[in-house]
């Protein structure tokens, strides 16, 4: 006696799809953190090497918010230190980048409710 499986593949497919949806939209998501902690971080460094030249704060900044190509740029926070009036050549110039990070991933976006903040930080003497 044999049963009729006409549907078995159907609902076979229906229990694993959504968990596999699942896993693939977290990996585009650890994708896209991990891509804008590496253009952060790379933003860094580019614009300490801007500032080691002796360019004041303001042109540190606009060149660090022409430079990083994020989605909201006007939420980038930019941190530079020490300040223009105590950078002296042979000193250490830092610059520190922060920007939040939203997950679309349903359950992942649950549990972490608030923005995710990236951060990168470059260190170079000044010339």
């Amino acid at each position: 006696m044999r049963k009729d499986e006409r549907g078995q593949s159907l609902v076979e497919t229906a229990l694993i799809l959504p968990v596999l949806l699942l896993i693939l939209v977290g990996i585009l998501d650890f994708g896209r953190m991990m891509y804008s902690y590496t253009h952060l971080h790379m933003a860094a460094q580019e614009t300490v090497r801007v500032g080691s030249l002796g360019e004041s704060d303001t042109k540190i900044i606009a060149f660090a918010k022409d430079y990083v190509q994020l989605k909201e740029i006007d939420q980038l926070k930019i941190n530079i230190s020490p300040g223009e009036a105590a950078r002296d050549s042979g000193e250490y110039l830092t610059v520190k980048l922060e920007y939040p990070f939203h997950f679309f991933t349903p359950f992942v976006s649950s549990l972490f409710p608030s923005a995710l903040s990236i951060k990168a930080e470059s260190t170079i003497r000044v010339e």
